[in-house]
């Protein structure tokens, strides 16, 4: 796998540290956990979104863009990242938020990701929950297009073929890590959503024959929708690396289980496996994505879905920046 082929421009601190948990892996008596810090990725105080973004941002660079356009929830750990990319770059930025959590306060419309956003210097609009998306994006770049500008259209998540490149990278990069630990990974864990950090992995891993499975923990959408999702993207991206046919469905699983009400609605779960690794590890992870993902990994390992003796790796994606939107949750 040659990832130097594809354009990129850097952005992200890497390699991002491979950590043991190890008072977590005592609490739990077994297995053996370790956490990927993408929350260290460096850019806007981190996350996963930075490695799409560093392909994404080159192609757009490589096509004459100057304004770059993409969606997400209100307090969107992609649309942070995205602004600080933008800002970076010296280009234009429009982010369009979708008010998918109803009853929101003001903390959620105002603090945490939005804060930053608004200090990078995001344009931002706002939509009501439901809107078709990409219909809105097409219409906010005819408006850049008429006014003289040239936009790149980043899908949310950042998640398609050229965004998931980030994500076969990484792949590479923890096997590497694990080769010089002599750490022998049996499970990959993280929270799966726009589905390109899954499909990425799973792409990656496959080209490179690394044997390791990837669970994602759903965070919005029931399990054939998302297994679907991922498949088509981490198909379509094994294919763009040049590996046709080299991701087989019964390669990606989600398991949907853990969303609660739904998509950035907390959970008993999520706080309490937040609080617990903060307790436990120091590490603060977000309420949306990596919280829900690891409530459900503690849960799986409570039921004794994983080997005591297996060694489990959790992606951790970022997004800490959105508890300050959680504060009547977490207060």
């Amino acid at each position: 796998m040659h990832l130097a082929r594809f354009p990129r421009v850097r952005l992200a601190h890497l390699p991002t540290p491979l950590e043991p948990m190890a008072r977590l892996t005592k609490h739990f008596g077994g297995p053996t956990l370790y956490v990927k810090r993408d929350d260290c990725t460096g850019l806007a105080s981190g996350g996963n979104k930075t490695r799409k973004l560093e392909y994404l941002m080159a192609e757009a660079l490589r096509e004459g863009a100057d304004t770059i356009l993409t969606q997400g929830a209100v307090q969107s750990n992609h649309c942070r990242q995205t602004a600080a990319a933008a800002a970076r770059l010296g280009m234009k930025c429009f982010l369009l938020f979708e008010k998918r959590v109803t009853d929101a306060d003001d903390a959620y419309l105002n603090s945490g990701n939005v804060l930053l956003d608004r200090i990078y210097g995001a344009s931002i609009l706002e939509y009501d929950a439901g809107t078709d998306m990409n219909t809105a994006l097409g219409e906010v770049a005819d408006k850049v297009r008429s006014e003289g500008s040239t936009p790149y259209i980043i899908p949310g998540g950042g998640s398609n073929k050229v965004g998931a490149l980030g994500y076969a990278n990484c792949a590479l990069e923890l096997v590497a890590q694990a080769n010089d630990m002599d750490v022998k990974i049996d499970h990959i864990i993280h929270a799966t959503g726009s589905a390109g950090t899954q499909g990425g992995l799973v792409a990656g891993l496959k080209v490179i024959n690394a044997g390791i499975p990837v669970l994602g923990i759903g965070v919005n959408a029931p399990q054939d929708i998302q297994e679907t999702r991922v498949f088509n993207l981490a198909e379509e991206t094994a294919d763009y690396l040049g590996v046709p046919g080299g991701v087989a469905r019964s390669d990606i699983v989600a398991n949907c289980n853990y969303i609660g009400e739904g998509y950035g609605v907390p959970t008993q779960g999520m706080l309490d496996a937040v609080h617990l690794a903060a307790h436990m590890e120091g590490l603060l992870f977000d309420p949306v994505y990596s919280g829900k993902g690891l409530d459900g990994m503690f849960d799986l390992i409570s039921k004794g879905h994983f080997g005591k003796n297996d060694t489990l790796v959790f992606i951790h994606t970022g997004g800490s920046v959105g508890l300050f939107g959680y504060q009547n949750v977490f207060g």
